[in-house]
């Protein structure tokens, strides 16, 4: 049940739906909460005795779980054992007052527990119901424990991450899950839109988490179709264009260059003082200029040495040739289009204060997101949520009692 304080201020487009979410690490938590920062009531249900993971993950500040307060925001939470009859219950009763369910249990677990989709659209036919797994619903591999960092693996990511002449490299956070969760925030958004269209029916959504990283990977599965290459690793260079790197600075910086488009990489070498180069046929297209690379990124690579990241970046801007600094996180915090913008924003925390995180994913003119508060202990809604459902307080001592909440 929503309170005045935290729901009736929402102003997203999906405020006035209700979304129930049972998933874990990293996904569906993710999913849930875009859809809670454009406005949907987000109830978050969590183990008794073992909370949501996310809660461990990332650093922590005097034992509080700073990641938590991102994914965990615009949540409600409650506590609820799945494992029990009565857990299931409440969770069915649940589920018919919600216009979409998130889960993330291994095939087949949801329906053990007597909470297929058969189950609880016959209460609530315009339910949907996002089911996010390594692999999917079905085929081989879909009992598989699957995370992340195997699918990024398997996707082609790795394999073309990193130099040539080295292994093929991890990204050093959640990518995979991440793709696959604000994948999944745009598979609810069309599913509640189909769901006007077709008499209020809900429906199923089978989301893997491989696809759509292997979607985000690019043309790679094509080539090997059409082509019978594989793509090998390039480092920081493009098979596209060139110049494409990073390059040092004369203060032990470093920028990046792109030069995607022709006209760019005219601007880039005539600041850099080689304009000849335009003259060789070989610099038409960006293709031909990639293996061209050595000399290109030679001649770029000598300018940029000799001068620090800010008259780099000044005379490239000047120019209107496409750089970027290589940022660390504490480096958005005073960036001034990330600050003018508000990308990153300050939300008040009961435990921590104000605490600047990234704020909600764009920017619509007519609907605007919100963070309406940081991620809440665990079980900190319970109460609340459950005497909604019908339940007594002498309902909820007694679950509590025995461990169902």
């Amino acid at each position: 049940m929503a309170s005045t304080t935290d729901y009736e201020r929402a102003t997203g487009p999906l405020r006035g739906f209700r979304v129930v979410d049972a998933s874990t690490i990293l996904a569906g938590p993710l999913a849930a909460q875009i859809l809670g920062d454009f406005g949907a009531e987000v109830i978050k249900i969590e183990h008794p005795r073992k909370s949501d993971g996310m809660r461990g993950h990332g650093l922590d500040k005097d034992g509080v779980p700073l990641w938590w307060k991102m994914i965990g925001r615009n949540k409600q939470t409650i506590t609820l054992d799945l494992n029990t009859t009565d857990g299931q219950g409440i969770f069915r009763d649940l589920a018919a007052t919600a216009d979409v369910v998130i889960e993330n249990f291994r095939p087949g677990t949801f329906e053990r527990w007597g909470l297929s989709y058969d189950v609880l659209s016959a209460v609530n036919p315009g339910l949907i119901l996002l089911r996010v797994t390594g692999f999917g619903q079905k085929g081989p591999y879909s009992k598989r424990p699957a995370f992340g960092t195997l699918v990024e693996s398997m996707s082609g990511f790795a394999h073309l991450t990193g130099p040539p002449d080295g292994p093929p490299t991890l990204p050093a956070f959640g990518l995979a899950d991440s793709i696959a969760g604000i994948a999944g925030s745009s598979a609810v958004s069309m599913a509640l839109l189909e769901r006007e269209r077709n008499g209020g029916i809900g429906q199923q959504v089978d989301l893997d988490l491989l696809t759509p990283i292997m979607t985000a990977v690019g043309p790679g599965v094509m080539y090997a179709d059409q082509l019978g290459i594989d793509q090998e690793r390039t480092g920081n260079r493009s098979q596209n264009n060139s110049p494409r790197n990073l390059y040092r600075t004369k203060d032990d910086q470093w920028v990046a260059i792109s030069t995607s488009a022709h006209a760019i990489a005219e601007r880039v070498m005539r600041i850099v003082g080689h304009p000849e180069v335009m003259d060789e046929d070989w610099f038409a297209t960006g293709r031909q200029r990639a293996q061209h690379a050595d000399l290109l990124d030679t001649y770029v690579g000598d300018w940029i040495a000799e001068r620090t990241r800010d008259e780099v970046t000044e005379v490239f801007e000047e120019a209107g040739a496409a750089v970027a600094p290589v940022y660390r996180p504490s480096d958005l915090l005073r960036d001034p289009q990330v600050v003018d913008t508000d990308m990153i924003i300050a939300v008040d925390d009961e435990e921590l204060g104000p605490v600047r995180m990234q704020n909600v994913m764009w920017r619509m003119g007519g609907s605007p997101g919100s963070i309406r508060h940081t991620g809440r202990a665990a079980g900190a809604d319970t109460d609340r949520v459950l005497a909604a459902l019908g339940r007594t307080p002498h309902d909820l001592d007694d679950l509590r009692a025995r461990g169902v909440i």
